[in-house]
């Protein structure tokens, strides 16, 4: 699911059933879901901005996504019948507000029975990270990937993937 249409082709393109939907229309949300019939919902909804040294000052949209759209699409899943939610988070604490998002985005995930997948900073090709290390905790992409599969059926809880 993407907010872009932008988006969806390229996601078709990699083999994806793209939807455009945005998390924060309640109803479409709902319809799109419920409409897929989905076994398992992975919740993998950022808002951050492609040039990461712009983060910390466009911090607030993302937390608006786990604010609201983490509810949302926990609601949106149940409703649809899903069995399994998973959901990532970050390996590393945030201080202040920013660290309160993520603990209550992950609470509620744990609250629906779902699986919190904390990665470290990801790194490699087609990250933030190309081509230095970021610091720790981290994890290459493709490693991430390979290693997230088999947590598609992890009992609910909290799992972290990073490179130790």
């Amino acid at each position: 699911m993407t907010r872009s249409p932008g988006k969806a082709a390229k996601l078709d393109a990699l083999g994806a059933q793209p939807v455009v939907c945005d998390v924060y229309d309640v109803q479409a949300l709902g319809a799109v879901v419920a409409t897929f019939g989905p076994d398992a919902v992975m919740h993998q909804l950022t808002d951050l901005p492609d040039d990461a040294s712009k983060i910390p000052e466009l911090a607030a949209r993302n937390d608006r996504m786990l604010r609201e759209g983490t509810p949302n699409l926990l609601a949106a899943a149940k409703a649809a019948s899903a069995e399994r939610i998973l959901a990532q988070s970050i390996a590393w604490e945030l201080p202040g507000e920013r660290g309160a998002t993520y603990r209550a985005h992950e609470r509620a995930v744990l609250d629906n029975g779902g699986v919190v997948i904390r990665y470290g900073q990801l790194y490699g090709p087609g990250t933030d990270y190309e081509t230095e290390l970021p610091p720790p905790p981290r994890i290459e992409v493709d490693e991430a990937a390979r290693r997230t599969v088999p947590i598609l059926d992890a009992r609910p809880g909290i799992v972290e993937l990073v490179q130790r």
